[in-house]
């Protein structure tokens, strides 16, 4: 199986449903050059009605592109950074997460916001927010944070062919990020998780970029004879409850992970639904692993520590597992 970076398996998406679609179109602003490579190239294919450079507004880029789905178009709205979504977000708490409701669904909506999501290139806190735990509050918006190149192109064509507004956010540290992803087409349900590590002592759920600090995380504690089951949730609205829980049961250890700030963070949803509903399960208390709750520097070395790193992982864990069982 070829591999390919994250940013070759959206572009490959995209071409993908462009090809077998002619109702899906792109829009942004300076698609056709691409600063994150994403939509690059397609305008010479597709030309210039299906690939749309768009004014410097992403309020404007979204209440054009909800107009045009509310009409039958499929479009898929490329804002870049995620911290512009907080420059768009009227029309897509107020209109797209709304409107097929306040229809009766007499409508349908299908459109895609696809942006990059988080830190990893010192870009500053006006450019490297993590934005999923806002849209994870705002109902009948489906969201997406892939964490390998196959998930991204599975999941963004199982986007395109939704009927409701989805966010696609792909971490900005895995941009180069290089994996097998097949040639044809395919997709990947949304609320499925993927398990990328088994183990019984404890649980880790995550999503995107963190999946791979977990990772690296769970082989420093097999070295310690910590068996960590971490979980990979992949798409944020809808998410894999049942994954969870069964995990959480087998093990009896929770531990959650996100890039997010610590307060009404996407973890805290976590933490919440296994104290629900498998409270009697835990052996131990259920740890975070947040960002801190400062701005993201633009310091190399202060983002670092600002996120979630492998050392506060397996710190985590090794709490978890010296606690005591009540």
């Amino acid at each position: 199986m070829p591999r390919k970076a994250s940013v070759d398996a959206i572009r490959e998406a995209l071409r993908s449903e462009m090809q077998r679609d002619e109702s899906v179109v792109v829009m942004g602003e300076d698609v056709k050059l691409a600063v994150f490579a994403g939509t690059r190239w397609l305008h010479r294919e597709f030309g210039d009605e299906r690939v749309i450079n768009t004014p410097i507004s992403e309020l404007a880029v979204a209440g054009a592109g909800i107009g045009a789905a509310a009409t039958g178009i499929r479009p898929v709205i490329d804002l870049m950074f995620g911290t512009f979504l907080y420059l768009a977000l009227d029309q897509i708490a107020n209109q797209a997460g709304a409107m097929r409701y306040m229809f009766g669904g007499q409508t349908k909506l299908p459109l895609v916001f696809m942006t990059v999501n988080g830190s990893g290139i010192s870009a500053g806190h006006h450019h490297s927010q993590p934005m999923h735990p806002l849209f994870m509050n705002m109902p009948l918006i489906k969201v997406i944070v892939p964490s390998t190149p196959y998930d991204a192109k599975g999941l963004l064509i199982t986007a395109i062919r939704d009927d409701n507004p989805v966010l696609f956010l792909s971490p900005l540290a895995l941009g180069s990020l290089r994996g097998e992803v097949p040639d044809e087409t395919y997709t990947i349900p949304l609320g499925e998780a993927a398990i990328r590590r088994e183990g019984d002592d404890v649980t880790i759920c995550t999503v995107g970029a963190m999946s791979r600090r977990c990772m690296e995380a769970a082989r420093t504690l097999a070295k310690e004879g910590i068996e960590c089951e971490v979980i990979d949730l992949r798409t944020l609205k809808p998410w894999d409850k049942a994954c969870l829980l069964r995990s959480v049961r087998k093990t009896g250890r929770f531990v959650a992970v996100d890039e997010s700030f610590p307060v009404c963070g996407a973890a805290s949803e976590w933490a919440a639904t296994v104290a629900e509903k498998a409270f009697q399960h835990l052996r131990a208390p259920v740890q975070r692993v947040s960002n801190l709750d400062v701005p993201l520097p633009f310091s190399p070395v202060l983002e670092s520590a600002a996120v979630p790193t492998t050392e506060r992982i397996v710190d985590a864990v090794r709490r978890c597992m010296q606690a005591e069982p009540a």
